[in-house]
């Protein structure tokens, strides 16, 4: 961060606007502590017509979970949203920390919970995003379902989507491997999996998605041929946004996700991270989830501490009140 920075103004600050970090805040908000949320709006499913899973709302458009949750939020008077993207964040001599937006300001705060999700690579087909989040999917976990007896096209071509097709087969028809052009990574183990499954496996490139959203129809080859096809799913790569825990000294998995303990708490004090940019499983439900945990820690942490401006007192910290006793 340069120049000046503005006095402490908020308890935690989160980053990302998703699932997890739309939980941390309504948690820290339910415990009157000033929050802010600072949201660019590039979610991961911001594509996606349909989230499902998600307990008493299950099919939901993703972008009405935002909107009712962000309206939640905002009933909390010690509640607000930034939208902005952070650009920078520092642990300032003082112990608070500090962050950088484009445009929005500086944020100060005592605590901070980083729900940054992830970033995928797509495959480079003409008419995928045409497609993306209607009949193209990343994530068989949240809607393998709706392949169910259907034919399906995966692609991909590291060692990984041999299991990935491999899943597929949970609900799907058939499926087709297509590596876009690549060459498949996988070893003699993975080829005859796939073989023993029937899953073929196209070393060619896709040129285009065939249909209208909602009706996909197959993927055509620069070779010519078309595979049929009824929903699409990917396995490329994806990057875990981790540049602002990168600027606060965050320990990373060798995956490139942020490491945290039960607590969803970093190896920074203060920090806390939720969501797809921490290792488990990548479903709304368990970022959610993790976001809850992240919120309710972050708070109790702060415990004894005065509150940010405009944030009723809170209790005594009952340990320290308690230390000692029988």
């Amino acid at each position: 961060m340069t120049g000046s920075v503005p006095p402490l103004t908020h308890d935690a600050a989160v980053v990302g606007g998703g699932p997890a970090g739309l939980s941390a805040a309504t948690w820290l908000a339910r415990h009157r502590r000033r929050v802010v949320l600072v949201d660019s709006g590039e979610r991961r499913n911001r594509w996606v017509e349909r989230t499902h899973g998600y307990l008493g709302l299950d099919p939901v458009d993703p972008a009405d979970l935002v909107e009712r949750a962000v309206g939640g939020l905002l009933a909390y008077p010690t509640a607000e949203v930034c939208e902005a993207q952070a650009t920078a964040a520092e642990v300032r001599p003082d112990g608070t920390f500090g962050l950088s937006t484009d445009g929005a300001g500086d944020v100060v705060a005592r605590r901070l919970v980083l729900a940054t999700g992830v970033e995928d690579s797509f495959p480079d087909v003409d008419g995928f995003f045409d497609h993306y989040g209607a009949g193209v999917f990343h994530c068989p976990t949240c809607d393998g379902y709706e392949a169910r007896d259907r034919s399906v096209v995966a692609f991909g071509w590291s060692e990984h989507v041999a299991g990935f097709a491999l899943s597929l087969l949970d609900w799907a028809a058939s499926v087709t491997v297509v590596t876009d052009g690549s060459r498949f990574e996988g070893d003699a183990a993975c080829r005859a999996a796939l073989d023993r499954d029937r899953i073929a496996v196209r070393e060619d490139d896709a040129v285009a998605l065939l249909g209208r959203r909602g009706s996909l129809e197959g993927v055509r080859l620069r070779g010519g041929d078309t595979v049929p096809c009824e929903l699409a799913f990917f396995s490329i790569a994806h990057r875990p946004r981790t540049e602002l825990a990168a600027f606060l000294g965050c320990a990373l998995t060798a995956e490139g996700c942020i490491v945290v303990d039960g607590d969803q708490h970093t190896t920074v004090p203060g920090v806390y991270a939720a969501g797809d940019v921490v290792p488990g499983l990548q479903i709304v439900q368990v970022a959610a989830a993790q976001g809850a945990v992240a919120g309710v820690r972050c708070a109790l942490s702060l415990r004894g501490e005065p509150a940010g401006p405009g944030a009723p007192e809170p209790g005594p910290d009952a340990d320290a009140e308690l230390e000692g006793r029988s």
